[in-house]
């Protein structure tokens, strides 16, 4: 049964929230920072990275800071239901991990960049949680839009556990997989900190460079 199972295990298929066929809530428009478009696909030329890394509040703002990143969003991925509710996410029920969805331009900033400033802030050996945030939607994900993506993201990895072994940590818990599916969290979720600035979210950053 479903409440034997601890919120740190990930559900089986036949055990995760059924959800449903659309949303039920509003995203928002604007970007609070960017003044860019909060649900929208890429523009040309650009490209999209997906990562989890903690907390989706302040990670979101971890990322908009980032010269070259055009826009930004939180959402859930990575999971089984189809069009989950913050509520349903943190229930543990979807299989969802909180995550950052990035735009950005190539000819600003790369993915490696990128990558640099998700291994950075954040500690990836934690498995379902960081720090006092515990749960499968805190994990440590990557999910790769392009098999590029897939396989610098996997070489990352390798080279980042290199660098935390080195500084006594244990082995990194972070999944690099393909992305299915992206759900756009609600309204009130998007740009949280420059909405509420006193927030608490706070990173969990060991202190390990990425290079």
């Amino acid at each position: 049964m479903f409440f034997g199972r601890s919120k740190s295990e990930l559900p089986a298929a036949e055990a995760a929230l059924p959800g449903r066929e659309g949303r039920q809530f509003q995203v928002g428009g604007v970007h609070q920072t960017l003044g860019t478009p909060v649900e929208t696909q890429a523009p040309d030329g650009f490209a999209v990275a997906v990562f989890g890394l903690g907390c989706f509040w302040g990670e979101e703002k971890t990322f908009w800071e980032v010269p070259g990143v055009w826009s930004t969003s939180v959402g859930y991925a990575g999971g089984v239901t189809p069009n989950p509710t913050y509520d349903e996410v943190c229930s543990g029920r979807t299989g969802h991990a909180e995550v950052v969805r990035v735009i950005f331009d190539p000819a600003k900033v790369t993915y490696a960049d990128l990558l640099k400033v998700f291994w950075e802030n954040h500690d990836p050996t934690q498995g379902m949680r960081q720090g006092n945030d515990r749960g499968t939607q805190y994990r440590s994900i990557i999910l790769a839009t392009t098999p590029e993506q897939q396989a610098e993201a996997e070489a990352s990895r390798e080279a980042y556990q290199q660098r935390m072994t080195a500084a006594g940590y244990g082995e990194i818990t972070t999944s690099i997989v393909a992305l299915d599916a992206y759900y756009y969290a609600e309204d009130q979720h998007q740009q949280y900190l420059a909405k509420n600035p006193y927030g608490y979210c706070p990173l969990h950053a060991t202190g390990v460079t990425y290079a």
